[in-house]
């Protein structure tokens, strides 16, 4: 038996990264897995591919989660065809690298809009189902840059700290319909954003992290599974810190 045998999954932003890996590992817990894409078809359908290969039943959507009919769409079609979204990962960011002081207006738009405005979408389209059934997981992917003062560029920190603060609220607001909401903070890992980190800053990271290295997707997305199963019935609105012990 799986962790998430019989359940249906969607992660957002999972064809590439974590998300992938997120993915991958849902599914091998026996979950039905659905993720959504916003631009290049190609990860997407390599990802799928992967999925399905590995003998996972798997759906990919091209919906950007700031598109709300897009996102219902998504859903309504996930529906028709495995099920109720049990399970909703929002995994889906971005980040630029960007002096304050140099910052423009359209960056600080576009990074508040996808990490904080998409899970907000995301979530409201997914949540009517799970709170129909009364019955849900939702994890929100945040980031240590969000819970602890890191040098890392204040729009990613300013969106992942608001996404502490949403789970929270909304845990308090959903938990009567048997729905829990959690935050997940990952350090630094080998794939994604922190990609976008100049090296001379992941050196003084890593000289504070007492494991020393950066942490692997596959070491995030086991903790995402058991986050998301029932053997997780109690944590509500609460944030997890997987960095190494930085």
């Amino acid at each position: 038996m799986g962790l998430l045998d019989g359940r249906v999954a969607l992660v957002t932003g999972g064809s590439r990264g974590l998300g992938k890996a997120i993915c991958k590992v849902l599914g091998r817990e026996g979950a039905k897995v659905a993720f959504n894409y916003s631009r290049c078809d190609e990860d997407a359908q390599q990802a799928l591919q992967e999925l399905r290969q590995a003998g996972i039943t798997a759906f990919a959507f091209k919906a950007s989660v700031l598109d709300r009919a897009a996102l219902e769409q998504m859903v309504r079609q996930l529906e028709r065809e495995a099920g109720i979204v049990d399970v909703l990962v929002n995994n889906a960011g971005i980040s630029r690298v960007t002096p304050f002081a140099l910052l423009e207006e359209s960056d600080w738009d576009e990074v508040m809009a996808v990490n904080v405005k998409g899970v907000y979408l995301a979530t409201q389209v997914a949540l009517r189902g799970m709170i129909r059934q009364r019955r849900g997981r939702i994890l929100n992917i945040g980031s240590l840059a969000g819970v602890k003062m890191l040098p890392a560029p204040v729009t990613y920190c300013a969106s992942k700290a608001a996404i502490k603060g949403l789970t929270e609220a909304l845990a308090k607001e959903v938990g009567p319909y048997g729905v829990t909401v959690n935050h997940l903070a990952p350090g630094a890992l080998d794939e994604g954003v922190s990609h976008h980190i100049p090296p001379h800053r992941m050196e003084e990271y890593l000289r504070h992290c007492a494991l020393g290295r950066p942490g692997g997707v596959q070491e995030i997305a086991e903790t995402v599974a058991f986050l998301v199963s029932d053997r997780n019935s109690y944590m509500n609105g609460a944030t997890v810190q997987v960095d190494g012990a930085v």
